[in-house]
């Protein structure tokens, strides 16, 4: 079981969608993810957060409350994800492992083709 945290992050009343690059995996390639990452050894779930939208995206972002924590297998791995809401007042588009993005508003995010483990999280903000 992989421990990972992961961002719903609104900027400018919409929210940040990132586009996985091509992967080991099939099928995790192209799919859209918040964005997020392994915790490290010694670190809290919050600084796992910040460390890993810094590293991966160059936000700085406000962490807010957790959301939902989604337990998911995959084929191949399993993972245990704690989803935050986060809001950021910048955002340069700089991607450093994603391919892409969009902002959407939560009524659109069901557009997406998204990760597995991530469609739950996009249930709850989608319905509100």
């Amino acid at each position: 079981m992989i421990e990972v945290v992961a961002a719903i992050i609104y900027f400018e009343k919409k929210i940040l969608c990132f586009q996985r690059a091509k992967g080991k995996y099939e099928y995790t390639s192209h799919k859209y993810e918040f964005p997020g990452g392994k915790i490290e050894p010694g670190e809290d779930q919050v600084q796992a957060l910040k460390r890993e939208l810094w590293e991966e995206l160059e936000i700085h972002a406000v962490i807010n409350e957790k959301v939902i924590t989604v337990e998911h297998s995959y084929p191949d791995f399993d993972i245990l994800m704690h989803c935050y809401r986060c809001v950021t007042e910048e955002f340069h588009g700089r991607l450093k492992e994603h391919i892409n993005f969009k902002l959407l508003r939560p009524e659109e995010l069901q557009f997406l083709d998204w990760m597995d483990a991530d469609k739950p999280v996009v249930d709850l903000i989608s319905a509100g």
